[in-house]
């Protein structure tokens, strides 16, 4: 029976313990880790060493796919250290029954967090994939790829942590500055950090605060803006203000106030939909009824609204529209209105006057599904 061949996917390997560069691998989902590092140390070597992803131990065991590797995720190979029991060392265990209770509930996996803090500033917080142009920032300072943040909104698959992202208007684009010399890694294959701030130089790794300007996208360091005092852009000189600055990936406190500050404006729009609402210039159903209402009205391709409303108007015997008090003559709304008493050039007048319906009287009765023929034409 023949199989179908399992897609492969790309990752990253590095390792601080090992004098090996970053590389980048095409693996099969299915290959267990015990099989990864066969293909990278010699088998003698194996029990030595182990996997982690974002600060997390992985199992040997396990595969690529059931450990929640993703395309482009960043293996990390650690030297595992003797000892703690088991390998003739001391225990501190008075008999059998105390060696065996320190094993009998499970510990939970140790977490790098220096490699966490890396990966949650060098990654995307929906994808896990590195940081590629273009990238958006939401009200509460997370960074995203935008393919798969569109991605996630369309397909509705977005975590219950990001509910609070609804369209395109919850994101602001974002300019990150590339390091000299990582200009042509667009895959991020390099190890570490590859954006930096453009004014003191500081890398955009998580040990420095940054932020990020919703009037034009720029990606400054606090030190930045705390050296150089001004109300403008240090980048492309657009002014802000300090409710426009967004801390990325901040603290609890800075999240916690974010977050009061986007429902507080949520709820200012709420009020001001309401009013629309009330003095009857939008419908209920929000914004797709003002732009439907800005369609209607002509506002959205510069129609005057009253100009187009003359046109009921009633019609004075001197061809002049009358509408509450407002005269028009001649036109309306740049257009000339046309006259059925000017007969075009080699035509009689009643031949003319015969393809308008109001020169002469109906000979026939309308009804309300059909027009009935007048007698001697059916």
């Amino acid at each position: 029976m023949h199989t179908p061949k399992q897609s492969q996917i790309q990752i990253l390997i590095q390792s601080p313990d090992l004098p090996i560069a970053t590389r980048a691998l095409t693996l099969n989902p299915n290959s267990t880790l015990r099989n990864l590092k066969l293909s990278l140390l010699p088998p003698q070597t194996l029990d030595s060493f182990f996997f982690t992803l974002h600060g997390k131990a992985l199992h040997d065991s396990s595969t690529l796919q059931k450990s929640g590797i993703n395309p482009l995720s960043t293996l990390v190979l650690r030297f595992r250290l003797p000892g703690g029991g088991g390998d003739g060392g001391a225990t501190g265990a008075e008999s059998r029954d105390c060696y065996l209770n320190m094993y009998a509930v499970k510990k939970p996996d140790k977490v790098d967090p220096n490699e966490q803090r890396l990966s949650k500033w060098t990654t995307c917080s929906l994808s896990f994939e590195p940081l590629r142009h273009p990238c958006v920032v939401d009200r509460l300072g997370n960074v995203f790829n935008k393919e798969a943040l569109v991605e996630g909104l369309l397909g509705k698959k977005l975590p219950k942590a990001f509910g609070h992202i609804r369209g395109l208007k919850d994101m602001v684009p974002i300019e990150l500055s590339v390091i000299p010399g990582l200009e042509s890694d667009n895959g991020g294959v390099s190890a570490g950090a590859r954006y930096q701030c453009p004014i003191t130089g500081l890398e955009f790794n998580g040990k420095y605060r940054f932020f990020a300007l919703k009037t034009c996208g720029h990606v400054l360091s606090a030190k930045a803006l705390k050296e150089v005092k001004s109300s403008a852009c240090l980048v492309c000189h657009e002014g802000f203000k300090e409710e426009d600055k967004i801390p990325i990936n901040g603290s609890e406190e800075e999240v916690a106030a974010l977050r009061e500050r986007m429902e507080e404006e949520r709820a200012k729009l709420r009020e001001k939909k309401a009013k629309k609402v009330k003095n009857g210039e939008v419908g209920v159903n929000g914004d797709e009824d003002v732009y439907l209402d800005s369609r209607l009205s002509g506002k959205k391709h510069g129609i005057d609204a009253k100009a187009v409303g003359r046109v009921d108007a009633k019609m004075e015997k001197n061809g002049k529209a009358v509408n509450g008090g407002v005269v028009v003559k001649g036109e309306i709304s740049g257009v000339k209105r046309l006259k059925a008493a000017q007969v075009p050039p080699n035509a009689t007048k009643e031949v003319y006057a015969s393809i308008f319906t109001s020169s002469r009287k109906s000979e026939f009765k309308e009804t309300y599904m059909c027009r009935s023929l007048p007698l001697g034409r059916n």
